[in-house]
């Protein structure tokens, strides 16, 4: 498992707890989707989100609850949202979560739609399909992470779609996987090993204000 630095790991790490992390990060992910309507501000949704993890009994955050309603489904992970927006009729938004489950990191993200704009929900699609295209190479081809995200921009552009590039997916593993400064999976010149890596997506679309996310562990 430790073939080189970036990819420690602490003395707790087990790859069935980290899938039970994304297990139950995905499950708190459905349900909040489910509950998130138009005519919510995208603070109050958040509120929802942490209140659904707290429900969900998990142990901590580890990163902040991101949801980005309309246009700040452009914003990166650490830029601010701009503003406070309310969700739309048809509109886009997506999650995107990090919690611990028996100590392990889970992080996982996805975008979805109201109403029925087609564009919104091919959007959405996208950053779906890019991101199993771009497992399916890790899965098949055993390439390294900068490869992945070369094949990733390729594909985006071939889909109509404009990648975003400065998101390269990261480490995660039992809590807390900064001490180990694995660094972005985009700049990763190994194939990453299973269980430790986020593969992250975040499409725009070429001529209309917003986009879309989707990651999920590569296991």
């Amino acid at each position: 498992m430790n073939a080189q630095p970036k990819e420690a790991v602490g003395t707790t790490y087990s790859i069935d707890s980290m899938r039970h992390a994304q297990s139950m990060t995905w499950r708190a992910i459905r349900l909040l989707s489910q509950q998130i309507q138009p005519g919510m501000l995208e603070s109050e949704a958040r509120e929802l989100g942490k209140q659904v993890l707290a429900g969900l009994e998990m142990q901590r955050i580890w990163h902040p609850l991101l949801i980005r309603f309309g246009a700040n489904t452009l914003k990166t992970f650490k830029e601010r949202s701009e503003g406070d927006p309310v969700l739309g009729e048809d509109d886009i938004f997506f999650i995107d979560m990090g919690a611990v489950w028996q100590g392990h990191e889970g992080d996982a993200g996805e975008t979805f739609v109201t109403g029925a704009d087609p564009d919104m929900k091919a959007c959405a699609i996208a950053a779906k399909t890019l991101f199993e295209r771009v497992q399916a190479l890790w899965k098949n081809e055993r390439v390294a992470g900068l490869e992945l995200y070369r094949y990733a921009e390729d594909q985006a552009n071939a889909m109509g779609w404009r990648l975003n590039f400065n998101i390269k997916g990261h480490r995660v593993s039992d809590f807390p996987h900064a001490v180990h400064r694995g660094g972005d999976l985009g700049d990763f010149e190994q194939c990453p090993n299973a269980g430790l890596w986020i593969l992250e997506i975040q499409i725009a679309h070429p001529s209309k204000p917003y986009g879309a996310f989707y990651e999920d562990l590569l296991a």
